[in-house]
């Protein structure tokens, strides 16, 4: 029955139905887009000059869909792997640039020359010894703080010596080394010979006879003679005979029995 059927018309209508299939086929593959292929599936496919412009190339909204923008991709921030900040390390032996280690150490202090000269003094003040003047009693104490009766002039007054007892004519030695820095007669005091010792230390030696054995400028040496015992004092006049004897330092009268060797 098949066979007398395509042997009749059939024939033609199955050969109308191929064609017609075909045709469809042909029009779906033609209207439907293009897939885009990669180079892995087939690089002959998309670059082959042979296909058709359709097939080789790609919709322009599936190409922009596709292929990302280079401002977006630049816009993004890049992210990296997070480091720890790295503490710095100090070592207790460090030293900061330009400096260096400091050290105590006990530096002789600087002194101006009149601190060296007020040392030496001090020190020789404390080195220095004194000896009696004269040999003999005190008659008269040393009185500056209170006041003295003075039998010559009737009243009382300060005395900034000692009256050292000794008969007129008497030597009077120098107290200590020393360097004879003045020679006068005094109104009330008689003749007065001053010399100045180390240490700020100044002795007066006076009641001497009228001439003194030595004069200003001259070098004395301890136990050096320098004058006798006078009356030229016309202040202690009505005193028995005796050396007034004073001692100053650094211009201030100070008790000579400080100075002079017990007895």
């Amino acid at each position: 029955m098949i066979g007398d059927f395509f042997a009749g018309k059939g024939f033609y209508v199955v050969l109308f139905l191929c064609v017609a299939i075909i045709g469809v086929s042909a029009w779906i593959l033609l209207s439907s887009p293009a897939r885009v292929k990669t180079p892995d599936e087939n690089l002959g496919a998309v670059y082959s000059p042979n296909l058709p412009a359709q097939e080789a190339s790609v919709p322009q909204e599936e190409a922009l869909a596709v292929t990302p923008d280079i401002n977006e991709l630049a816009e993004q921030p890049v992210v990296r792997p997070k480091e720890e900040a790295a503490e710095p390390k100090v070592s207790p032996e460090a030293k900061e640039p330009g400096k260096t280690e400091s050290k105590t150490e006990s530096k002789p202090k600087s002194t101006s020359p009149e601190d060296n000269a007020e040392n030496e003094r001090k020190t020789s003040s404390t080195s220095l010894t004194f000896v009696w003047p004269v040999i003999g009693d005190i008659q008269g104490v040393y009185a500056v703080s209170e006041l003295v009766y003075n039998k010559t002039l009737g009243d009382w007054r300060a005395h900034p010596g000692i009256d050292i007892s000794a008969p007129l004519g008497a030597k009077v030695y120098a107290a200590a080394d020393g360097t004879v820095t003045d020679v006068y007669t005094d109104d009330m005091m008689g003749t007065v010979v001053v010399i100045e010792h180390a240490g700020g230390l100044v002795s007066r030696y006076c009641n001497l006879a009228s001439v003194p054995v030595v004069k200003v400028g001259d070098r004395v040496a301890q136990n050096a003679v320098i004058g006798s015992v006078g009356d030229t004092a016309l202040g202690e006049s009505s005193e028995a005979s005796h050396l007034h004897f004073e001692m100053w330092k650094d211009g201030e009268p100070v008790s000579p029995t400080e100075y002079l060797p017990k007895r």
